[in-house]
């Protein structure tokens, strides 16, 4: 599929709907300077402006940045939307949380999951293979993100679920299981990519946070984008850029963190260590991301940037990781 074709899609939906009798309105969104959509304050006011106040319903028809602009003013309009994903390259499609640029700060809004999800596995399987790579990058992440959503739980008593947390492994392993179907752009590999996100939004929708899927892996994806908004940089796809941070998430905490920990092994620390190793080995990991299309070069982050998010980006949600742990606990140090 071009990006040409992907784009026109949203246009073929709009249509569909006018020949069954109903009016319907479409509107895309518009590019920056760098021929990035982004979820920020300017997108946002442009589609409340589209939204007629007879209008019954919006159509998120794209991926996951477009839906995070419509679920936030789904709700801020009180109208419900609906998903229909063009590429299984996010786990936010029916998910309630909007990850919005606020004068320059990525902030996730609790807001309103989609009343209905439609996913044509015959486009999916057609979208670009960055977007499919994306998918699975974003699906890596929750290796990471579960164990630090165990670590919120034992240092500081954060809310935990085991029913959910074993609903997000279990769509985990679903995708590890067929890597190399998903990078072949295989039918049976997209749909359990797709399903595998589906199910990672239903956890997040259930828990009524991002917790069970958005961990210390999430926050340095997200000091990325914010710095690469500042500077002027084309933006890369989320999924991209988890693969890359859950890559050295697991390396820093198997390197680092573990290390540090076992300098004083109290009971606490010794089930933190126990998390830790419980994470799969690097080299799998990046086997993993390669079988399914993932490659470094989607996510080329310069090595300083990558050093001050691990510093600094745990500092962008109010949560606890193995990571935030280290620098406020094991190795304070004052923010230079």
């Amino acid at each position: 599929m071009t990006i040409r074709r992907f784009l026109q899609l949203g246009q073929e939906v709009g249509q569909k709907l006018v020949e069954k009798g109903l009016k319907a309105t479409t509107h895309c969104l518009q590019p920056n300077h760098q021929g990035d959509v982004i979820a920020d304050e300017q997108t946002i006011v442009d589609v409340l402006l589209q939204v007629h106040p007879d209008t019954d319903c919006l159509l998120a028809v794209g991926s996951g940045t477009i839906h995070d602009v419509v679920r936030f003013v789904s709700a801020k309009v009180e109208k419900p939307f609906i998903s229909v994903p063009t590429a299984p390259s996010v786990d936010g499609f029916n998910s309630k949380g909007a990850p919005i640029i606020v004068k320059g700060v990525k902030t996730t809004f609790q807001t309103v999951a989609p009343v209905a999800l439609f996913a044509d596995l015959s486009i999916l399987c057609q979208a670009p293979g960055d977007l499919i790579a994306a998918g699975f990058g974003d699906m890596i992440g929750k290796y990471t993100s579960l164990t630090d959503w165990q670590v919120g739980a034992i240092i500081a008593e954060e809310p935990f679920q085991q029913e959910i947390a074993d609903l997000t492994n279990e769509a985990l392993q679903s995708c590890v299981e067929v890597a190399p179907e998903i990078g072949n752009r295989e039918k049976e590999g997209i749909e359990t990519l797709m399903n595998a996100l589906v199910l990672s939004g239903i956890a997040m929708s259930t828990f009524g946070a991002s917790h069970p899927a958005s961990g210390a892996e999430h926050h340095l994806s997200h000091y990325w984008e914010m710095h690469f908004l500042e500077e002027g940089h084309k933006q890369l796809f989320h999924g991209a850029k988890i693969g890359r941070s859950t890559l050295l998430i697991i390396q820093f905490y198997k390197e680092i963190v573990r290390a540090s920990l076992l300098e004083d092994p109290t009971e606490e620390r010794v089930q933190l260590v126990k998390l830790i190793d419980q994470l799969p080995e690097l080299s799998d990991v990046n086997q993993q991301l390669r079988d399914a299309g993932w490659h470094p070069e989607q996510a080329p982050i310069d090595e300083e940037l990558i050093q001050l998010s691990l510093l600094k980006a745990y500092h962008l949600r109010d949560r606890w990781t193995l990571l935030r742990y280290y620098h406020e606990t094991l190795h304070w140090l004052p923010d230079l």
